[in-house]
């Protein structure tokens, strides 16, 4: 038996229904959603259920019944619920895609849980009115990426949707994994993805296109009154105040990925959400040898548009199609442009200041931005581990000599062996800096030696992580999970619960990412079918 559950379905009450009610493949207009129900899978099997269950107070009986399963899986509903799939466009890698929508994501309803809201939503479930070629189903590959991704993301402390649960279909599913025309049957899955919102750019961008200015203010007015409610002014002030927020949300988010070197791969319009939330986690990857020109999408290997070290840009060019499509409310081009300039002045200040706490400083010097330029060249001369790299950086103390701090980071270094000995001068050069700007930085602060470098250590760990979701990871999860072995997807999923721990049981995870994983398909890049 299932608790009730405080059903509050704002998104469908508040906005247009398509008024077409089948559910079959077709250019839709004028609404907001469309009526889909999720496809009949007789032999569905909950496989993992993240610890969102307890936060959406899911007990653990509950989280074992069928009832649940039935949830999660599509079977079956509470009272009054219709599911339904968003209406919205975008632009994909720069150009106007007209209407994309959920193709294979079925929003089961919103729930008020602890005066949060929540809405739940099925990837995998089935065909939608949205699916345009597509089946609508989802593989268990893609499916494991995104429960753990999603998971491990909220708990490194980033902006992003979550996963309740994962679970296999019963089904096959055709995918062409490389799109290389060899097509292969692999095991269907269903994430029950978590919100308080899957709005993203691309239901203004769809709203606009439309030519439908009422509807267009039907959805902002919904937005701001449902998820930025301390937004009191109204009419044009109010539509700038919620661009302003939304901008300073996505610069947040974006910046937190930078800290961690997380590189979404596919940051089209459709994928950025309303609320500042990294959603929709396809060829997504963490940087292991630190390059600013890396990208994890095979799709995006040519143009590099999603690359590491442009997303805070993508970011803004995302943002300026949000201006635009928001543009007929508010009319004053200046007022926009304003708020887009403060985003790139934000991210340089922003950019800085975190970069200077994964260095461990908390104070500033007005060479501080030097010497992460000239880290950030250092990083990408010779292969070297980011997050091996910060995190060993913690255990350099000011009193050490440069040699002995050379040492102590040498483990990021994929080929210590052949680095060069100009490569290695540059090296000692570098730290030498930074071991006197700790210096300063312990001046500043007061303290003796001691208490300084547990501090420094301490403050560091708490922003670079130690243990994140590596390619590799996923992929050794995927290959055990696909013969039905979940021991090591519940291991995974209990390291990431903790990322900026040390966790000794979880030690042989803190190293590089084995030579055999380097061009291994799923372990460096990915297709967006992934």
């Amino acid at each position: 038996m299932m608790h009730d559950i405080h059903i509050n379905n704002s998104f469908t009450d508040a906005l247009p229904q398509d008024p077409i009610t089948e559910n079959y493949t077709r250019q839709v207009t004028g609404a907001a959603y469309s009526l889909s129900q999720p496809l009949v899978f007789k032999n569905a099997q909950v496989i993992h259920v993240s610890k969102l269950a307890q936060e959406l107070g899911f007990t653990n009986e509950e989280v074992q019944s069928l009832a649940f399963k039935n949830i999660v899986t599509g079977q079956e509903f509470p009272d009054g619920v219709a599911p339904y799939a968003m209406a919205y466009a975008g632009h994909q890698f720069g150009n106007w895609a007209g209407q994309l929508g959920d193709g294979r994501a079925i929003n089961l309803f919103e729930m008020l849980q602890h005066d949060q809201r929540w809405a739940l939503q099925l990837k995998g479930a089935g065909p939608t009115p949205y699916s345009r070629s597509g089946d609508g189903l989802a593989v268990l590959r893609s499916s494991i990426r995104e429960h753990l991704c999603s998971e491990a993301m909220h708990h490194l402390g980033i902006p992003t949707t979550r996963s309740l649960s994962l679970s296999l279909s019963g089904d096959q599913v055709l995918r062409d994994m490389l799109y290389d025309g060899n097509a292969a049957h692999e095991k269907g899955a269903i994430v029950c993805r978590v919100a308080p919102s899957f709005i993203r750019f691309g239901n203004f961008e769809w709203a606009a296109a439309q030519g439908n200015p009422e509807y267009l203010k039907q959805l902002t007015d919904y937005t701001i009154k449902t998820f930025y409610s301390h937004i009191t002014t109204t009419g044009k002030e109010a539509y700038l105040q919620f661009f302003k927020e939304v901008t300073a949300r996505t610069l947040d988010t974006i910046i937190h990925w930078q800290r961690v070197g997380f590189v979404h791969g596919v940051m089209n319009t459709d994928n950025m959400s309303i609320l500042g939330l990294t959603i929709d986690y396809g060829p997504y990857g963490w940087l292991e040898p630190y390059d600013h020109g890396w990208t994890p999408n095979t799709t995006d290997r040519q143009n590099k548009r999603y690359r590491y070290g442009a997303q805070p840009e993508i970011g803004l060019w995302n943002l300026l199609q949000l201006a635009n499509a928001l543009y007929e409310l508010i009319n004053d081009g200046t007022a926009l442009e304003e708020i887009l300039n403060d985003y790139k002045a934000n991210y340089q200040s922003q950019y800085l200041r975190m970069m200077q706490s994964k260095l461990g400083l908390q104070t500033s010097q007005e060479n501080d931005q030097e010497l992460i330029a000239t880290l950030e060249h250092h990083l990408q001369l010779h292969e070297t581990d980011m997050t091996l790299f910060f995190r060993e950086l913690s255990l350099v103390e000011p009193q050490m000599d440069a040699d002995k701090a050379f040492v102590t980071i040498s483990m990021a270094f994929y080929d210590l062996e052949n680095i060069s000995e100009p490569h290695q001068w540059s090296w000692l050069e570098w730290l030498e800096r930074y071991l006197k700007r700790l210096q300063l930085e312990q001046d500043a602060l007061g303290m003796d030696g001691i208490a300084f470098a547990k501090a420094k250590q301490q403050q560091m760990n708490a922003i670079n992580p130690k243990y994140v979701l590596r390619n590799y990871m996923a992929q050794l999860v995927i290959d055990d999970a696909d013969k039905g072995d979940y021991t090591l997807l519940n291991d995974v999923y209990k390291m990431l619960q903790r990322p900026y721990d040390e966790q000794p049981e979880f030690d042989k995870w803190y190293d590089l990412r084995p030579d055999w994983a380097r061009n291994k398909v799923g372990c460096s890049m990915l297709s967006c079918s992934s």
